[in-house]
């Protein structure tokens, strides 16, 4: 039996508490745990709703960013040096302007790990990502914000209803085209579809937000000019603080900071 639907900010907090100790570890046992949470907690508590099917394309999105990093990786080297060579590629002449750049060449174990390594941190934190996603309900979300941030959550809304809404018109096309006996997967049924999907999703997305903002969504009352302005100043420099802190929390250089 479900449980009564949480906040959609807390789902969003807890699904950015799980990225950000994705990319504080490297270790693989720490990130499968990390997906295995996530995928746990979407399992048992996603609604039945159409923003809840987007968490398998963010799985799918995760592991092609895996594959291509490996691949990319492969094929123009990687800085980390290795004593174990698995294959040798055929490296391809670059000009002198290309200096640092190389294209084949030999192929070691120590890249492919750490280029494993680096790229699983990146598909942990599409994962939750996509969880989030899954869970949060984006009425809610905006509908608990403030009268001096509807604009910008109104442009929040519809970011986030785009991902859900593109995955519900994949398997609505794709379901059409199946029945009309038509191709619905490859590379040819992805040109198919492609255009009507991402035209739809949008205009899927500008709808809600419309329909919200004629039901007033988010409005308590009306807000001043002086404060309006005085909150758009202080959101762009918390967003510009939160920037610097991130940027100091995850890389070597944050001990500049204090």
């Amino acid at each position: 039996q479900r449980r009564g639907a949480l906040h959609p900010g807390a789902w969003w907090l807890w699904a950015l508490a799980l990225g950000t100790a994705a990319t504080r570890t490297t270790n693989p046992l720490l990130l499968a745990l990390l997906v295995a949470v996530s995928a746990y907690v979407v399992v048992t508590r996603r609604p039945h709703a159409p923003w809840s099917r987007s968490y398998g394309a963010f799985v799918k999105l995760a592991l092609a960013v895996l594959l291509i990093r490996l691949l990319f990786t492969t094929l123009l080297g990687s800085p980390i040096p290795g004593t174990h060579t698995l294959l040798t590629l055929p490296e391809v002449p670059l000009p002198d302007w290309a200096q640092g750049i190389r294209l084949g060449g030999r192929v070691t174990a120590e890249g492919l790990t750490f280029a494993l390594y680096d790229a699983m941190k990146l598909a942990t934190l599409l994962i939750c990502v996509g969880a989030a996603n899954a869970l949060a309900n984006p009425c809610r979300l905006l509908k608990s914000l403030p009268g001096a941030l509807y604009e910008m959550g109104v442009a929040v809304v519809v970011a986030l209803t785009f991902a859900p809404n593109l995955i519900a018109d994949v398997h609505r096309l794709r379901a059409a085209r199946r029945l009309r006996g038509r191709p619905d997967r490859g590379v040819r049924g992805l040109l198919q579809v492609g255009l009507p999907v991402l035209e739809g999703a949008l205009e899927r997305s500008v709808a809600l937000a419309a329909a919200m903002d004629a039901r007033g969504y988010g409005r308590t009352a009306q807000v001043p000019a002086r404060v309006r302005r005085t909150t758009a100043a202080l959101t762009l420099g918390g967003l510009l603080g939160v920037c610097a802190g991130t940027y100091g929390l995850l890389t070597a250089a944050g001990g500049t900071y204090g």
